[in-house]
């Protein structure tokens, strides 16, 4: 129970944290930020960050071969976000401050396939059985 309740904690936090990439997105005038904006993001990361090793320690005894399934089928359909990007990118790119977004978004893009086993398997749904094959 204890793993499951660090799964849906980092999920929040996942949420959470990348509000801030996604709204400086859209911010022109950095001058008239307010200072707290960047302490918040960078303090969500590290909390995110250690959510993230903890929920690893925490499952890494999980992850067995239908989590491992689970995850490919997963990626399968994240990979589709990155033509997603592609075209928010030719579609809004000029309206969009990439320099102030983008190294946070793809920096919590990285941390989320990377922990999604462990992830599923502290959110402890039972990945053993046999799925559809791919």
């Amino acid at each position: 129970m204890r793993t499951k309740i660090f799964a849906i904690v980092t999920a929040v936090v996942f949420f959470v944290s990348a509000v801030f990439p996604l709204v400086a997105a859209f911010v022109r005038d950095t001058q008239s930020w307010p200072k707290w904006w960047g302490t918040l993001d960078v303090g969500s990361a590290f909390v995110l960050a250690g959510l993230v090793l903890a929920t690893q320690a925490l499952a890494r005894e999980r992850v067995n071969q239908g989590t491992e399934r689970v995850t490919y089928r997963t990626y399968r359909v994240l990979i589709h976000l990155i033509f997603v990007g592609l075209v928010v990118f030719f579609l809004a790119g000029d309206r969009i401050a990439w320099s102030q977004c983008l190294t946070g978004l793809l920096w919590r893009a990285w941390l989320l396939l990377y922990a999604l086993p462990w992830w599923l398997a502290a959110f402890g749904t039972d990945h053993s059985t046999d799925g559809p094959k791919l």
